[in-house]
């Protein structure tokens, strides 16, 4: 749960304190987040969020995959359609 301390950068982004000590970052405009120890931590890790929102990043191969220890062949195919919560 987040702390009732909140501040804004006055750029869009939102910082909210949470009560572990982590600091969440949001981008007011798309409402991605993204949290970090310190502000600057969670900015950068904001930043590398909002990229892969917009479509950035390289996607994820069957190496990647056995790298974090799943084999391709349980991962589904990338579905056309979009699940019923996003439509």
């Amino acid at each position: 749960m987040a702390s009732a301390s909140r501040d804004r950068n006055g750029d869009g982004v939102k910082f909210v304190h949470e009560e572990d000590g982590s600091i969440t970052a949001v981008d007011e405009e798309t409402g991605v987040a993204s949290f970090g120890e310190t502000k600057a931590e969670a900015l950068r890790m904001l930043a590398e969020a909002l990229e892969l929102h917009e479509g950035g990043g390289e996607p994820v191969t069957d190496e990647d995959l056995e790298e974090f220890g799943l084999n391709p062949d349980d991962v589904a195919e990338e579905s056309a359609e979009l699940p019923e919560f996003l439509r």
